[in-house]
């Protein structure tokens, strides 16, 4: 990982291609000129007061995580690098909204197909699903803010260019998006193991397909909210399938359905 020296006297230094920006200027600087943060790690204690309690406001109204974490941590984050107690991840992509999924939708004269994502923790089973995603003919992939990898570089790479194409919107309470998605007409299918066969699922309508956690699956309230719970097949003696894995074979039924192709 190559960094570039910051001019500013506080000598921090901060690395585009690969997302990290260390150091109280630095982290100013990109929050003013609108660079968008995934997530801003601060030093532990030190959100109660001082400059760094406002920056990370600052950081929290722009849509960023904020975090904190130990010298180790930082340092560790940023190679290194002088940081002052303060590190962002840039986001490789703006954030778009559940609006912007159903415009998209909407414009190419389908029912809305949304992936919405809960709680995945690795930054490469985001980047397959939304590779996944954007060739299955989903219009957006939704993600919630807590516990869950955002779209760091690392995802964007995973994704092998599908995040330029895939909205990826973020919300505050999956749950809640949830409801708001069924109040818009759209039907929720839950992948996990206690379901009905996905092949006997209807995802011609209106839907969204959502993918549990790499560890634990579903939440218990996200689980509740589905309006179907489908299953894959499991035939060995492990019981479950990575996540990115399901996704793909239940996107792409949907995508087998949607298109009217007849299975024989």
């Amino acid at each position: 990982m190559n960094y570039h020296k910051n001019d500013s006297e506080n000598g921090a230094r901060s690395s585009r291609a690969e997302g990290v920006i260390a150091g109280r200027n630095a982290v100013t600087e990109a929050l003013r000129s609108g660079r968008p943060i995934d997530t801003l790690y601060v030093a532990r204690g030190s959100l109660e007061k001082g400059s760094l309690a406002a920056l990370a406001a600052k950081a929290r109204q722009a849509g960023a995580n904020v975090k904190e974490a130990d010298p180790k941590k930082l340092d560790a984050l940023c190679g290194g690098a002088v940081h002052q107690g303060v590190v962002a991840l840039a986001a490789a992509k703006e954030f778009a909204t559940l609006d912007d999924i159903f415009r998209l939708a909407e414009e190419r004269g389908e029912p809305p197909f949304l992936i919405l994502a809960d709680e995945l923790a690795d930054p490469h089973n985001l980047g397959a699903i939304l590779r996944t995603a954007e060739c299955a003919g989903a219009h957006g992939v939704v993600i919630p803010k807590r516990r869950s990898v955002g779209l760091t570089y690392t995802v964007g790479k995973a994704s092998a260019g599908a995040l330029e194409y895939v909205p990826v919107a973020r919300v505050a309470n999956l749950p809640s998006c949830m409801e708001e998605l069924k109040r818009r007409g759209v039907w929720i299918f839950g992948a996990d193991m206690d379901g009905a066969p996905w092949c006997e699922a209807d995802f011609t309508g209106p839907m969204a397909l959502v993918i549990g956690s790499e560890g634990f699956g579903m939440g218990r309230l996200v689980k509740e909210k589905c309006d179907f719970i489908i299953s894959l097949p499991m035939k060995g003696k492990i019981t479950s399938l990575n996540a990115s894995v399901a996704c793909g074979v239940l996107a792409y039924e949907a995508a087998r359905q949607r298109a009217g192709i007849r299975a024989r």
